[in-house]
């Protein structure tokens, strides 16, 4: 795909980052991974980002990139796009940018490096590195460590023709309309707040159109409905999916760090995928917690009743 086609496809639809599946002991399980990504196309997700942030690829070692890119490619089929994370310091991204690009990504996800804060000038530098190293389009992250602001977005625009989308995490509204309004369609503009669904009301009145959803990993039908709801302007519809579903998936949620991830892949392993444990730092749901999930999402199983309380 060229930069414009990964653009116009990152704004067609809700996007999602499918979790990385592991074996007992810890490696790359390709087959349970390629099984979920087929699941999760049958679906509207128009891209899905492979070692995105839910796919933990900050415990991931480069070299492992290029095969998870390649799987997840495979099992599309052509029928979604498939953008990579990249990140770390400049120069092991640069090498996992190319490394995704032949291993077939249509796009990348540039995350928060590794560890320190910068400058705007180093950001600048860090993000032209990448975008000048791959023909692929680039989307920036705006988190954590890693913020640029309004005129060095801006810059960048002017001087990277294949930075074609903004992802936002800071929740800074002022930040995030600033951009919006002063760059309009040079970029797509996605929700990346954890949960995005929480804030999706308040990005979509800042000018975002899209959003991330981690949920869409297990429960697909229900991201969707709560997306078509949310464009269709139908409040109390997603005033009520909040209520029944998101607010108590954010209180398990809550409970300790790193569940943002854990907690998503404790549902994808409930909808019947061998999607193994996190790996550390994270660490995995109680029992007890994975049963507040498995009642929390009873009602989506997979291969369940055709019932569904908001499709």
């Amino acid at each position: 795909m060229t930069p414009q086609d990964i653009k116009t496809a990152l704004g067609a639809g809700l996007l999602s980052f499918p979790v990385t599946h592991f074996d007992e002991n810890g490696a790359f399980a390709p087959e349970s991974y390629q099984r979920h990504i087929a699941w999760l196309c049958g679906y509207d997700a128009p891209v899905l980002f492979a070692a995105g942030g839910t796919g933990e690829f900050f415990s991931l070692a480069p070299r492992e990139i290029p095969d998870i890119v390649r799987a997840a490619k495979e099992a599309a089929d052509g029928k979604t796009a498939i953008v990579s994370g990249c990140g770390f310091g400049t120069v092991v991204g640069v090498d996992i940018a190319q490394a995704a690009e032949k291993a077939g990504a249509d796009g990348l996800l540039l995350l928060p490096h590794y560890l320190i804060d910068a400058p705007q000038e180093g950001l600048y530098a860090h993000v032209k590195r990448i975008c000048d190293s791959v023909g692929i389009g680039v989307m920036v992250y705006n988190r954590d460590n890693s913020i640029l602001t309004y005129d060095t977005l801006a810059r960048l625009c002017d001087d990277c023709p294949n930075l074609v989308g903004f992802k936002d995490g800071t929740g800074d509204i002022g930040l995030i309309r600033q951009i919006t309004a002063g760059l309009g369609d040079r970029l797509t503009y996605l929700g990346g707040m954890p949960t995005a669904e929480l804030f999706a009301e308040a990005y979509l009145g800042a000018g975002f159109t899209t959003y991330s959803s981690a949920v869409f990993n297990f429960v697909p039908e229900l991201a969707v409905a709560f997306y078509r709801a949310l464009r269709a302007g139908e409040r109390a519809e997603c005033e009520r999916i909040l209520r029944e579903f998101f607010y108590p998936f954010m209180a398990i949620r809550a409970r300790r760090k790193g569940y943002a991830v854990a907690a998503i892949k404790a549902g994808v392993r409930q909808q019947g995928f061998e999607a193994g444990r996190v790996r550390p730092p994270l660490d995995d749901l109680t029992a007890e917690e994975e049963g507040l999930l498995a009642a929390l999402i009873e009602p989506w199983k997979r291969g369940a009743t055709p019932l569904r309380k908001y499709a």
